[in-house]
């Protein structure tokens, strides 16, 4: 039998955008809505609401004009509300195709909100669609608040999709707009509407207040719903929206039969290029994106994977363009110690893997953190070797920050034995130092690798004098480290964090 396909409107760039102090500028939801709807393959995506500002109107234009000449702009839709015709003017306006009419499913919304009876809404609605119709625009009509309608005012709804099984529209899209059904309740409202208008197509559209949109999602799949509003990373009002990520997973994983169009390798990639335009930073535990989920902490569990794969599961890391990783600590065996080390090509007998464990819980002891690049650190020190192991030192340095002009530092670096001195310009003071250094590497032909990520943490509740960590990830060819470095000045820990990374570097050497 030929498989079921969901469609999936990706909502981020609507719906998502309503995070609490999340706003993307012109050209991120242009370069958003280009991989959603090119690498990542969401079906359809809902890019804006109509008439919200100057801003929103440009990014609309600029990704219409993108969707045109990409013959995708029947994938691209904006919420549109019951006004007279001003949405549809500013659609016209922005070059949109496809509205996503904003309507009342419950009726007190209706009665308490637009202070309306049914059939001066359903007027309304009829001009509205109309209006569409004679603009060439497909009309798809969301039921705000349709779950609550379901639960306290059921006729209503019923006479609303009446109303709209005679309408020229495409969709009917029911939104779970304050989070508050279980999934027997999803089940239960979905299978009634979807056997009584068998003909209809309905989206759903869930909220994660109970950390049920999910469940929920899976068991509208199961009532008969054609498809789904998803947002990347679970962005969204209050607790955000059904995850796009986990969503697909499931329904790859968990659901014979049903199939998504989503591109499952792009997932991450997306997810991380979310989290950087917004801020709003990734949960490291939030399953298939999160830096934690592909990572083994027990030793037991490494140890396990190197015995015929005995503690992986279908969520392998390669399906979303990630890898396994086995993290470093006190609940770290040797099993984990060597799947690092095989990482990094080097390898140890048993007695020196015995003192390396040893340490390297010793430390996880002390709430310190451990990465694979420390590795040859603890091997040399725990060797008696230490002295040969630092080759890169940074032994002097000279911060400027005057307002009015630009940073610069001065920075003198010893090499192998050699001291090398530069100085540059830069946006900050780290800049400024990151310069000189690239300046002094120039001069060796070695290229250092790429910053990809820069992050300053304090202990809760501490002051401005409290120690900073400053963690930060490069990026060399395919593979990617962190270094990190404790100070009680920003910049020193970030100078720290770097001199490590010049360290792995001249190793590589």
């Amino acid at each position: 039998m030929k498989p079921r396909t969901i469609e999936i409107m990706d909502t981020t760039l609507r719906d998502g955008e309503q995070t609490s102090g999340v706003s993307f500028s012109s050209s991120e939801k242009l370069a958003l809505a280009k991989l959603l709807l090119g690498e990542l393959n969401a079906d359809r995506i809902e890019v804006a609401s109509a008439r919200v500002s100057a801003g929103e109107f440009d990014s609309v234009k600029s990704i219409t004009t993108w969707a045109k000449e990409a013959k995708l702009l029947d994938r691209v839709e904006i919420l549109t509300f019951v006004d007279k015709g001003v949405s549809i003017q500013w659609m016209i306006d922005a070059g949109a195709k496809v509205q996503n009419l904003l309507t009342k499913g419950s009726l007190n919304h209706l009665k308490y909100q637009l202070k309306q009876t049914p059939e001066q809404h359903f007027k309304g609605i009829v001009e509205s669609i109309a209006l569409a119709t004679k603009n060439n625009i497909e009309t798809n009509v969301y039921l705000e608040d349709w779950s609550n309608g379901m639960r306290n005012s059921k006729e209503y709804v019923f006479s609303f999709l009446d109303f709209l099984a005679n309408q020229p529209i495409k969709r009917i899209l029911l939104p779970d707009t304050l989070g508050i059904l279980s999934p027997s309740e999803t089940f239960i409202f979905l299978s009634e509407i979807i056997k009584r208008y068998p003909d209809l197509h309905f989206d759903f559209h869930g909220h994660n207040d109970y950390d049920l949109s999910v469940a929920n999602a899976m068991e509208a799949i199961k009532a008969g719903v054609q498809g789904l509003h998803l947002t990347v990373n679970g962005m969204g009002e209050r607790a955000g929206n059904t995850p796009l990520a986990s969503l697909v997973a499931v329904v790859n994983d968990f659901m014979p039969g049903i199939e998504v169009n989503i591109n499952e390798t792009s997932l991450h990639k997306v997810s991380l290029l979310v989290a950087t335009f917004t801020g709003f930073r990734i949960p490291a535990n939030k399953p298939i994106v999160g830096a934690n989920v592909f990572t083994q902490t027990a030793g037991i569990h490494a140890d396990g994977d190197s015995k015929n794969n005995l503690y992986f599961n279908d969520l392998l890391p390669e399906r979303f363009g990630r890898k396994r990783k086995y993290a470093l600590g006190k609940t770290s065996g040797k099993a984990n110690i060597q799947k690092n080390l095989q990482e990094l090509g080097l390898s140890l007998d048993d007695e020196a893997l015995k003192k390396v464990t040893q340490r390297i819980i010793e430390l996880g002891d002390k709430q310190e953190q451990v990465t694979a690049q420390d590795l040859p650190y603890i091997i040399s020190d725990v060797m008696n070797s230490g002295a040969n192991t630092q080759k890169v030192f940074v032994k002097s340095y000279v911060l400027t920050h005057s307002k009015g002009l630009q940073p610069s530092t001065t920075v003198a670096v010893e090499i192998d034995g050699e001291t090398f001195e530069e100085n540059a310009c830069g946006d900050g003071q780290y800049d400024a130092f990151i310069n000189a250094i690239r300046k002094i590497y120039d001069t060796k032909t070695v290229e250092l690798p790429k910053l990809i990520d820069y992050a300053v943490h304090i202990p809760p509740g501490s002051t401005s004098a409290a120690l900073c960590e400053t963690t930060i990830t490069w990026k060399q060819e395919s593979t990617e480290f962190v270094t990190r470095g404790l100070d009680s000045d920003q910049t020193v820990s970030a100078i720290k964090a770097t001199e490590k990374m010049l360290n792995i570097i001249q190793t590589q050497q």
